[in-house]
């Protein structure tokens, strides 16, 4: 009696495999969770837990701790007591991280901020892929005058700094909205931030993408679907494109993590993120003048980013390892 033999996994399904075993990578995701869950719970914590509005001004405002009513701006600790500054963090659900010069919840707000920061991040990440993707395929596939215009183009945003497109595209779209057509974006829409990160990254990913399409473009099954007489479209669609899904998901996570480093340097220029909305970068800029009396305001969206960035990293490793062909075959030998 002979019994069947199991069928062998697919490649998808030992990458799975292999970024389960990697603990630092699911250590990152369970992380990255975390983060996401509480920011989408922002109302609740807003609502509930610290009963607070941390989008309105309470600088006259006050709480109740241990029985005492403590008033949201103090006198300052110098000799003379000059001025006023936010509470610090009082470890209660109120005003948990203290409040800001406004006399805002810096927790909730931290959240709230998350909110739009992960939200323009990943949106801008996912933009920039599916632009990206279409150029590198157009360009390492078709050749010729297509490469040329397209390699051109992505040659001359690539010699642009970053950070200095970014800005340039901000401060106009920040001004004046953005009209394509029929279609008008206001200049507070979360619509600028995604579409103006997404298009600076862009060169950034197209380059690995169109390297690899030029190696798949001299693949026997894809000459072989020529030879047969099959549509460019289709050749496109059903050879390249899948073969072309393990890059664009490595590439994700470290896009994502650049684009949650671009939106935080706008909002912190004030030409990202634009008030009554928050993000981790607008709160950093509210804290900046706190610095040496609440350093807290602006140190916990930047422990945020920080972290946010590090678990994108090292996830964008850990997938980067697991859909390697060559790692994959050295660890089923």
């Amino acid at each position: 009696m002979t019994s069947e033999a199991s069928p062998s996994p697919g490649p998808w399904q030992q990458a799975l495999r292999g970024l389960v075993r990697n603990r630092a990578a699911m250590v990152s995701l369970a992380v990255l969770v975390l983060i996401t869950l509480s920011c989408l719970l922002a109302p609740l914590y807003a609502r509930d837990i610290a009963r607070t509005d941390p989008f309105t001004s309470n600088v006259a405002g006050s709480i109740t701790l241990d029985g005492h009513e403590v008033d949201i701006m103090q006198p300052n600790d110098n000799p003379l007591h000059l001025g006023l500054s936010p509470i610090g963090p009082t470890g209660h659900a109120a005003y948990l991280l203290g409040a800001d010069s406004q006399g805002r919840d810096v927790a909730a707000r931290l959240l709230y901020g998350g909110r739009n920061s992960l939200l323009i991040s990943a949106c801008a990440a996912v933009l920039c892929l599916l632009l990206a993707a279409g150029a590198g395929i157009a360009a390492g596939f078709f050749g010729g005058v297509v490469d040329t215009v397209l390699s051109r183009l992505m040659d001359i945003m690539w010699a642009v700094p970053v950070y200095l497109f970014a800005i340039s595209l901000s401060i106009v779209t920040v001004s004046q909205g953005l009209k394509l057509g029929p279609f008008v974006v206001e200049a507070d829409s979360l619509l600028i931030p995604i579409v103006i990160i997404a298009l600076v990254y862009v060169p950034y990913a197209a380059r690995p993408i169109r390297g690899r399409v030029l190696a798949l473009r001299q693949a026997e099954f894809v000459t072989a679907a020529r030879c047969l007489g099959v549509p460019r479209w289709r050749i496109v669609l059903f050879d390249i494109l899948p073969n072309v899904s393990t890059t664009l998901v490595v590439l994700g996570p470290l896009l994502m993590a650049l684009s949650l480093l671009a939106e935080s340097a706008l909002s912190f220029l004030s030409i990202g993120v634009q008030a009554p909305a928050a993000s981790w970068g607008t709160i950093i800029q509210d804290g900046e003048g706190l610095i040496y009396t609440r350093p807290m305001v602006a140190i916990a969206p930047g422990l945020a980013i920080v972290l946010v960035v590090l678990a994108l990293n090292i996830l964008g490793d850990g997938l980067r390892d697991a859909l390697d062909v060559r790692d994959a075959a050295r660890r089923s030998s």
